[in-house]
């Protein structure tokens, strides 16, 4: 049994409570610092599937393209990518289907703070967090290259630190909405890149997602503003109840905090849009130049494949002979 117990610490969330409802009782969690013993346990899972699909599948389809080094390492990253965010999307979608958010949008921010979870929703963030933990040491382990760490380790960091800020701050319904979001348009980013790297001339995966990354950016925007802006100051039950894992949700009562958050959503949202633009630019930048030249190569091919004109004669020592060996030049008769 003691064995059990610890075994059920590592494996299954914690913080149990039932909450009376009108049918009964219904068991929910809220969050607390043995979540992270559960969450290092799911780390060495992230890190045995990370090496599954490294071994099983992507290897083997590195062996056929016979990629270089440099798209070598990003073709592993962007396979191990679409299959998390594949899982995470069909995962993300069913809880929020289920547990009513995107039918009633109300619910985002009704009742809030949302100290109490769902099983699903809790484990769901748990695993969130246990995969992009887990992503550090991978970078290690895959032997990622000097100049991509940087941008791999701000990926990380970003990620870690907006789930993290919806699991503290009891915004788990806004944040799942937004993480389905997110996961969307990584989706099909990475899902381009894979085809790229198997045929080059094939780039229209890369225009459905900028289609889709501009739609899930004004989406996400649009609902920052709504919940937080409207919907969260609307809510007079935000005390703080370090008795009941609410620690955070008061901040919100304060006008100037919520302001800041929304500044702060602005910016980012609007650096992410120009970097996007900036790479829509720089490509179709890219994409005319590569036509131009190839218009070019086409002109010169054809202009020396045209025939050049030639005299009826031939030459013989400098001077143009007819083809009977007479000169062609015409003969002065000489008068009588």
């Amino acid at each position: 049994q003691v064995t059990a117990k610890t075994a059920f610490l590592f494996i299954l969330p914690q913080y149990n409570v039932s909450v009376p409802t009108a049918d009964g009782e219904l068991v929910q969690y809220h969050y607390g610092l043995k979540d992270l013993v559960t969450i290092l346990f799911y780390i060495f899972i992230a890190i045995i599937l990370h090496a599954v699909v490294q071994e099983y599948a992507l290897d083997k389809i590195n062996r056929r393209l016979h990629l270089s080094k440099v798209k070598h390492s990003k073709f592993n990253e962007s396979g191990q990518l679409v299959a998390f965010h594949l899982t995470s999307l069909i995962w993300c979608l069913y809880v929020v289907v289920t547990e009513g958010y995107i039918s009633n949008p109300q619910s985002l921010w009704e009742n809030y703070p949302h100290v109490y979870l769902p099983f699903q929703v809790k484990f769901f963030y748990l695993c969130q967090l246990a995969y992009w933990l887990h992503a550090l040491p991978e970078l290690y382990f895959q032997k990622v290259r000097k100049e991509d760490i940087p941008r791999q380790l701000q990926c990380i960091a970003l990620y870690l630190v907006h789930i993290a800020g919806a699991y503290l701050l009891n915004l788990t319904r806004l944040g799942l909405i937004l993480l389905l979001l997110q996961y969307l348009a990584e989706f099909f980013f990475h899902m381009a890149r894979l085809v790229y790297f198997t045929d080059e001339n094939n780039e229209k995966l890369f225009n459905v997602w900028a289609v889709v990354f501009v739609v899930t950016k004004l989406f996400t925007l649009t609902l920052y503003i709504l919940v937080i802006g409207f919907g969260l100051p609307r809510v007079e039950n935000q005390a703080l109840e370090p008795e009941k894992g609410n620690l955070f949700s008061f901040l919100f009562n304060h006008i100037l905090f919520r302001m800041s958050v929304l500044l702060l959503v602005c910016l980012f949202q609007a650096s992410v849009m120009w970097r996007f633009i900036h790479f829509q630019l720089r490509r179709w930048r890219e994409y005319w130049h590569e036509q131009s030249s190839r218009k070019r190569a086409a002109a010169c091919a054809k202009q020396q494949a045209k025939p050049l004109k030639r005299d009826s004669g031939y030459h013989e020592n400098g001077v143009v002979k007819a083809e009977n060996g007479t000169s062609p030049r015409t003969k002065k008769l000489k008068s009588p």
